[in-house]
């Protein structure tokens, strides 16, 4: 009961984001979140403002939600590397496209791309310091389910000084599958 009531925990963390950036984008003038959606990819690939280094940093498997004898052999550094485009709205959000491979939890490669998007706060005087709450949809694909390209949408978060931001998501899943925190550095020229 203990585990259901954590992975419910996690599962409320992971999928909050999503309906906070929701109900923004619905609040966007009028438009339908999808036309908002639509726009704000356009925008950010017509109108890059920067260009973007992505490092992956690591892939940590809920313990909660594993046999140890999985997590043992589970590769938890995702070395690999990435590129892509950002921008800041007038709000002071941040939007991104971008395109990364890493070596999954099999210690095979993994490729993904897609949009970001993160609700930014500058909470210190020195407004470099920023901390960032959104949600990314792209796609992926792995080698154990034979590269299939796989879409995805899921919660982001992040925090950051100046161009060098620490940003990061969790895959929810079930036992033995999924529960999985990513990390990586974003660092935008």
């Amino acid at each position: 009961m203990k585990s259901l009531r954590n992975y419910f925990i996690f599962f409320i963390a992971a999928v909050g984001p999503l309906f906070i950036s929701a109900t923004a984008l619905a609040q966007d003038g009028g438009k339908g979140w999808f036309d908002t959606f639509t726009d704000n990819v356009s925008q950010t690939w017509h109108e890059p403002e920067h260009y973007d280094l992505y490092i992956p940093a690591i892939t940590w498997h809920a313990r909660f939600a594993y046999d140890k004898d999985k997590t043992d052999e589970y590769n938890e550094r995702p070395w690999g590397a990435g590129i892509g485009q950002s921008r800041w709205d007038e709000k002071g959000n941040w939007h991104g496209l971008y395109v990364m491979a890493f070596k999954d939890s099999y210690n095979k490669w993994e490729p993904i791309a897609g949009y970001g998007w993160e609700a930014t706060w500058r909470p210190l005087a020195d407004d470099n310091f920023h901390l960032g709450l959104g949600y990314t949809a792209g796609v992926t694909a792995r080698d154990n389910w034979k590269y299939i390209p796989i879409p995805l949408v899921l919660p982001l978060a992040s925090i950051g000084y100046g161009p060098a931001t620490f940003q990061m998501t969790y895959i929810p899943g079930t036992y033995n599958n999924g529960n999985v925190y990513f990390a990586w550095f974003r660092f935008q020229f």
